[in-house]
């Protein structure tokens, strides 16, 4: 087995409804952040990301580990898996789709099926833990 693939990935939410993301020529949709650059933190490439993705700040004051969650890599070959490092974390201004990304949407646990399987899994935890509808 292969080493997964190492994403940190933000959970927004807003009125019980999670912030996602859609990747320009992509179907599914996930949860906004990225890879970590050499010898960066956590909250480092989450401000990087969040910054590229969405073209906002993001609030370090209120950074709260959510938790680690794998998955079958959307797009990748069988076996091939990430794992996300899960984040809540607050905006400072609207986000907006920006270099990369073609759309951001709020969705609450129906549009599961619209999700990367990470994404999917990271989501229906929320739901569980009622923070989302």
């Amino acid at each position: 087995m292969t080493t997964p693939i190492d994403k940190l990935a933000l959970v927004h939410v807003r009125d019980r409804r999670v912030l996602v993301a859609r990747s320009r020529g992509r179907a599914a949709w996930y949860l906004p952040g990225g890879k970590r650059e050499a010898g960066e933190s956590d909250a480092a490439a989450l401000v990087r990301e969040i910054a590229e993705e969405l073209a906002v700040d993001l609030d370090l004051a209120g950074l709260v580990f959510v938790g680690d969650f794998e998955a079958q890599a959307d797009g990748k070959p069988a076996g091939t898996f990430v794992r996300l490092r899960c984040y809540r974390g607050e905006l400072v201004g609207e986000p907006k789709a920006s270099a990369e990304i073609e759309a951001i949407a709020w969705i609450g646990s129906e549009a599961l099926d619209a999700c990367s399987p990470a994404a999917r899994i990271a989501i229906e935890a929320l739901r569980e833990q009622d923070v989302i509808d």
